[in-house]
């Protein structure tokens, strides 16, 4: 018999591109913004989606942020030049709940989050994701540079192919289902340099808007200064330790020390250099010690992600590459799994300021594809 269905279109899906809806989740930045562009040049049923996460007057408003007053308004006047219909949704509830209060709690905790990551899974890819559908969409695109493939047994999630523009670590977190039901229409590309090629070949207004720096309610990266607006009354005094047991110094707040840390102690006139090698937030401490000391060979892991063709618990150890800061490639390791969702990674070669809350994500050595990923936990 003959097979009357029409080819599948650059989406995979066995339709016209004019019967297929695609939902683009739009910051106001150019590659969101390329990407719907691409998809209605394409001939795509666009629907543009922008989040108003916070309040950007009242709160901490400032350039370079993502889903800031100025993006939802370049998002709007791309969806109009190019013609298709643009919703803004307030999240701001969602966010504050799902992202803001668990990255001040976590902090607090000692720990070191990654807000970005939380974002995506807790608010991106669960509530605009279940708008989409709620849309009659058929997929969802976003801007991510990150790849999605289809393999013998579904949809898998590959590196970008630009390195230096992977954002593979900040989304270890995406399910499979979630999977089936993105796209990614920019993780092929060479270069940024090409995606701005095509804002401009679109005559985008973004095509020159600079990239979304830090991140989005953490105004220069200071940490320590939203954990103040958000939790005032978390910032006890105590004391910095050395791990021998000596009491150095003093300082005003936990909050204002990272794992690793070395300047900006507040303990000068010592003979060996020393590291920030854990917080205490129960008696208020800041220990220190020895560079050597901050070298982590097993890192605990909870919450996996598990994006791999057989269950995880079906091997007693996986051999792969992981990566546990996104600034950092990834390094050789084996996963050790002790349940469908924990596991402990043993890293090849020690690394220096592992920290909890951390992410810590899997690679295939042989391949660019991602085999998802966990939070690292207190060891």
């Amino acid at each position: 018999m003959l097979d009357h269905r029409p080819p599948l279109n650059s989406l995979g899906f066995a339709k016209t591109p004019a019967d297929t809806r695609v939902v683009v989740a739009m910051s106001g930045g150019v590659d969101s913004s390329v990407v719907a562009a691409m998809l209605k040049d394409e001939g795509y049923d666009v629907v543009g989606v922008t989040l108003q996460l916070y309040d950007h007057g009242a709160a901490l408003a400032k350039k370079g942020a993502c889903c800031a007053g100025v993006d939802i308004h370049d998002a709007r006047r791309v969806a109009e030049d190019m013609g298709f219909p643009h919703y803004v949704l307030d999240y701001e509830n969602i966010f504050k709940d799902a992202v803001i209060d668990e990255f001040a709690d976590s902090y607090l905790a000692g720990a070191t989050p990654v807000p970005c990551i939380r974002c995506n899974e807790r608010v991106k890819f669960k509530d605009l994701l279940e708008t989409a559908k709620d849309l009659d969409a058929d997929c969802m695109a976003t801007g991510h540079y990150i790849q999605r493939m289809q393999g013998a047994a579904g949809s898998e999630l590959h590196s970008a192919t630009d390195a230096t523009r992977d954002q593979s670590y900040f989304l270890f977190s995406t399910t499979q289902e979630q999977l089936d039901f993105l796209r990614f229409p920019l993780g092929h590309l060479p270069s940024k340099d090409a995606t701005r090629e095509l804002a401009e070949k679109y005559g985008l207004r973004v095509a020159n808007k600079p990239d979304s720096q830090d991140i989005c309610f953490v105004p220069n990266g200071d940490y320590a200064a939203v954990i103040r607006k958000l939790r005032p009354e978390a910032q006890a005094p105590g004391h910095i330790v050395h791990v021998d047991g000596r009491v150095l110094g003093e300082h005003e707040g936990v909050i204002d020390y990272t794992i690793g840390q070395r300047r900006g102690l507040g303990i000068g006139g010592l003979d060996e250099p020393l590291y920030v090698v854990k917080l205490d937030t129960d008696t208020a401490q800041v220990v220190v010690g020895p560079r050597e000391m901050l070298a982590t060979a097993h890192v605990p892991v909870a919450e996996i992600n598990w994006l791999g063709d057989e269950p995880l618990m079906s091997k007693d150890a996986w051999p792969m590459a992981v990566k546990i800061r996104s600034t950092r490639p990834p390094t050789d390791a084996v996963l050790r799994p002790t349940s469908d969702t924990t596991g402990v990674v043993e890293l090849v070669a020690a690394e220096n300021g592992v920290s909890p809350g951390q992410a810590c994500v899997f690679y295939d050595t042989n391949s660019s594809r991602i085999f998802g990923g966990g939070w690292i936990t207190k060891s």
